[in-house]
């Protein structure tokens, strides 16, 4: 694209971030009208087989297939608008249909979409909700739409500043479908589209944030069986007469569990959390009034969602709490065994040190008596050779030499051994 200032050049992605947020816009041409609206959890293969099976609905009606790296996809058929929208572990399609019924719900939005291919479509339903924007109707009776929901008790409020009411009892009837009826007071097409699709988010949205209740449940007793563990090794390690290796070992293996549960759970934990965030937000995007005699759906939906997430998100902090508790006293009971066994090593160090004492003591005494025993080996030489000497006629006193040589043989013996002494200090020193 050539501009018209000498600017630099344009960012390869640039027109692709700046479009995007267009990219989502309302495919509604005219109010009134219906929707329905599917929420399918898919595994990695059915998201593959998603888009070919959404090529397929493209060619038989002769319609261009969307790319092959779009997540998202809006199209008008001979009798129906499709809007498909491709999410990390999710994908939705709504597809809408203009004009309205005299019964609500009596002919949905779904019954234009070929039934063999809706059918084949892959993954598991996760929502499945039918919308009726009813005509302009100023006052709408509540006593005239309660048989549309099967007489349930309603749930409902003027949203949008007033342009609709909006009425539901948030259950699934026999056609398989939770419903949402609009009555619009004042309506613009963009107005309803957004409306649509913030029920349907919401829809949407608080499924999947409860995805991580069962889940909940389902580890609390886990929870407190580590927790009652875990009590078990902390009041053992009070007692002096504990077995600190087994407690250890005991400790690691809880650690271990523990671990295993967080890294298991924390992504669906932190979707809870985000998903309750997203329908708090298209809630405060309704901007509610209350319609005398019935609940806000903002209202019934905290009232009954707000728990589960509390216990959501009371279970992954309660782990979390118990893997740093985990983690203290396992610091704990290491530093407690490497005291005792740095004792023992002093101890044994201790034991070492006068075992080399004492053998320096004994070595010190066996040179004594080899100074003693060398001295009289070497005066008894002297003595012979001085007795030999003697025998051939020198004039010699064996006795006086052998006496007069001790002296100096204790003298050299000395040297000697202090000569050996220096040697091995000094080889000692080197190494």
């Amino acid at each position: 694209m050539t501009t018209i200032y000498p600017i630099p050049e344009n960012h390869a992605q640039r027109f692709v971030l700046h479009n995007e947020v267009h990219a989502r816009s309302s495919i509604i041409r005219g109010l009134p009208g219906r929707a329905s609206h599917l929420a399918l959890s898919r595994s990695s293969e059915e998201k593959i087989q998603e888009r070919q099976h959404l090529n397929q609905l493209c060619e038989r009606f002769g319609m261009a297939a969307p790319a092959e790296d779009a997540d998202h996809f809006s199209a008008t058929f001979d009798s129906f608008q499709i809007r498909w929208e491709q999410h990390g572990e999710f994908s939705t399609y709504t597809f809408y249909v203009q004009g309205a019924e005299e019964k609500p719900f009596a002919d949905p939005a779904l019954k234009k979409v070929p039934v063999d291919w809706l059918s084949d479509m892959p993954g598991k339903i996760l929502v499945a909700s039918h919308a009726t924007i009813l005509p302009e109707s100023e006052n709408p009776d509540l006593a005239e739409i309660a048989p549309y929901f099967a007489n349930n008790p309603l749930v409902g409020s003027t949203v949008t500043g007033g342009a609709a009411c909006v009425f539901t009892d948030f259950r699934i009837h026999v056609d398989g479908f939770s419903r949402f009826l609009i009555v619009n007071q004042n309506l613009r097409v963009e107005q309803g589209a957004r409306l649509l699709h913030r029920l349907f988010e919401i829809e949407v949205y608080r499924v999947l944030a409860l995805l991580a209740f069962p889940i909940a449940r389902k580890l609390y007793p886990e929870l407190k069986k580590a927790d009652q563990q875990l009590y078990t090794i902390t009041n053992a390690m009070t007692k002096s007469a504990g077995n600190d290796a087994k407690l250890l070992d005991e400790l690691t293996m809880l650690a271990a569990e523990i671990e295993n549960h967080v890294s298991s759970n924390h992504l669906r934990f932190a979707a809870a959390s985000a998903y309750y965030n997203l329908v708090e937000q298209r809630l405060i995007d309704l901007r509610e009034v209350r319609i005398q005699g019935i609940q806000t759906v903002g209202e019934f939906i905290k009232r009954r969602l707000e728990p589960a997430i509390n216990t959501c998100r009371s279970t992954a902090n309660r782990f979390t709490s118990l893997s740093e508790r985990v983690g203290n006293t396992s610091q704990l009971l290491r530093t407690r065994v490497n005291i005792i066994i740095e004792r023992q090593n002093q101890a044994l160090l201790t034991s070492m040190d006068l075992r080399a004492k004492m053998q320096l003591r004994m070595q010190q005494m066996v040179e004594g008596i080899s100074i003693v025993a060398i001295t009289y080996y070497a005066a008894s030489l002297i003595r012979v050779m001085t007795e030999t000497l003697h025998a051939f006629g020198f004039s010699v006193n064996p006795d006086i030499v052998e006496g007069t040589a001790v002296p100096f043989i204790l003298i050299g013996i000395g040297f000697g051994f202090k000569r050996i002494h220096h040697i091995i200090k000094n080889t000692t020193e080197v190494s």
